[in-house]
């Protein structure tokens, strides 16, 4: 190999992945819509039958549609979820035959007397999702020609097929989904703006924080107490605003305390107040934070450091709602939500005598627990993006954007700081680049420059492999950790990978992964 061919190699692979971009950026809606009905057109001719039919699911609702079909012209047909072949097989996600349909009765027969046409057989097969998100869908051949029959070939066919139509409907179905919730996106960008996000915007694209999301809009609505765990960083006072916001208590106070950040010998004066000469210094009467939150929420940061000489005066507070001033005895009443965080495992601080245990089980009914930016890579182009957008406005400074190979690098970095350092982050860029130019590694801090050297170092060592060994060992790859997140499931673990069962199998016997590894 010539010196200089490993470069030519990854120049030429650059190269291919510009193009790749450029070509998918190029495919609209509509070119999969065309798509869609070609299939729909061509595939009884394929499969010498009379009509076909794609159905899309929404798993959410729990509703199926036709998208479109032959001889459907104008027409929806919804098929019930647990009356219907459609249904089953999105169901199950197995593909199904029928036979003699024109002898049963079924929701068949009630779409045959609006159409008018008589259904004899029909074999269908479920539609997956590339990204995760189940069966999304499903494809309906009807009424086989000549003997009347589908074989065990028409199945593995119409599995291949519906393994190609799933980039389609996916297409299709997030760029509605994208136009159905703009105009709410934009009420919600608008209230964030007026209210605490106005610099730290909460991204949310990964499934795992999606979920996060619709607990917190699930919590908000109830008074129960809150822990968020998650490390350094994480957004835990944002997750925390939001609960907040989204309560019956928005109108009222939310007080934020870092528990760290405060002495022992003024903790109880600090969340309970004092009383004007209750100690040398006090010469006005002064709230706590109790008091402070009272009708709304009283959120503990790093609430793993209080100190143990405090806690049974705040486990009386938050257990009986009450609790009094240094320098007095009166009684004052309190009604507020607590919500606590922190980045310990507060179950250990309690299991090694450093936290109360009744303390602990009073703080929260609820656990959230957010995980770190390295665990939902998902989010970071998103959020980093969305990040240029305000530092730049912040900044009154306009770039042109970050290069891609920048953004590559955002997804590989493990961001040991979180969201806190990727905001910094992408403020360092924004201040380096000149007026109207592009952000470009050189511009990285010194942490995400020296991970892109050790990047490329290995990028390097890996082009001492041929380009076929190298795609082995990835489909190898792909294939045992498909097969790992399955449980050994080949069905789904086909489904992960984006390719047939028979597919699945064919390779795993080619590559010997059925041999102990």
């Amino acid at each position: 190999m010539a010196a200089n061919e490993p470069e030519m190699i990854h120049q030429r692979l650059a190269n291919l992945r510009f193009r790749l971009e450029q070509v998918t950026q190029s495919w609209t809606v509509g070119d999969y819509e065309a798509l869609l009905k070609f299939y729909v057109a061509i595939l009884p001719k394929i499969m010498d039958a009379e009509r076909c039919t794609v159905f899309v699911a929404d798993a959410q609702k729990g509703t199926i549609w036709s998208m479109f079909g032959t001889g459907l012209e104008g027409m929806k047909i919804e098929p019930p979820k647990d009356e219907s072949v459609v249904g089953k097989v999105i169901s199950t996600d197995q593909c199904i035959v029928e036979h003699d349909l024109d002898k049963r009765h079924g929701f068949h027969t009630e779409i045959d007397a609006k159409t008018g046409f008589v259904t004899h057989s029909l074999i269908c097969a479920p539609i997956r999702s590339l990204t995760g998100r189940g069966v999304i869908g499903a494809i309906e051949v009807l009424n086989k020609k000549g003997d009347g029959r589908f074989s065990a070939e028409d199945v593995e066919q119409l599995q291949e097929i519906a393994s190609f139509l799933a980039t389609s409907i996916e297409g299709i179905l997030l760029s509605r989904e994208i136009l159905q919730i703009s105009s709410q996106l934009n009420c919600e960008v608008e209230w964030f703006e007026r209210n605490y996000f106005r610099d730290i915007p909460f991204i949310v694209e990964s499934p795992i924080m999606r979920n996060i999301m619709d607990e917190v809009r699930m919590i908000s609505k109830t008074p129960v107490n809150v822990f968020i765990h998650g490390e350094h960083g994480t957004g835990k006072e944002l997750i925390a605003r939001m609960i907040h916001e989204g309560s019956d208590r928005r109108d009222k106070p939310f007080v934020a305390v870092n528990c760290a950040s405060i002495l022992e010998n003024l903790m109880e004066s600090e969340f309970f107040g004092y009383e004007k000469g209750a100690f040398t210094g006090a010469v006005t009467s002064r709230k706590g934070r109790f008091e402070e939150a009272d009708g709304g929420t009283l959120f503990l940061d790093e609430v793993a450091d209080m100190p143990l000489a405090i806690q049974p005066k705040f486990l009386r507070a938050i257990q009986e709602g009450e609790g009094c001033r240094l320098g007095s005895n009166k009684v004052m009443r309190y009604n507020l939500r607590i919500i606590s965080s922190t980045n310990k495992d507060l179950r250990q601080e309690v299991a090694l005598g450093r936290f109360r245990e009744d303390l602990f089980f009073r703080l929260f009914s609820v656990e959230i627990h957010i995980p770190p930016l390295r665990e939902r890579r998902e989010d970071i182009v998103t959020m980093a993006l969305a990040f240029l957008d305000r530092v730049s406005r912040r900044f009154k400074k306009r770039v042109a954007g970050f290069a891609p190979e920048v953004l590559r690098l955002f997804e590989e970095y493990s961001w040991p700081g979180n969201v806190r350092q990727l905001l910094r982050e992408v403020e360092h860029l924004v201040a380096l680049t000149p007026e109207g130019e592009r952000i470009t590694i050189d511009k990285c801090s010194r942490e995400l420059q020296n991970f892109s050297k050790s990047l490329q170092d290995h990028e390097k060592d890996a082009v001492d492999y041929s380009l076929p060994e190298q795609v082995k060992a990835l489909e190898i790859r792909l294939i045992r950790k498909a097969l790992q997140e399955a449980q050994g499931n080949k069905n789904k673990a086909a489904s992960l990978l984006g390719i047939t069962r028979q597919g699945l199998h064919k390779k795993i016997k080619r590559y010997g992964l059925d041999e102990p590894s």
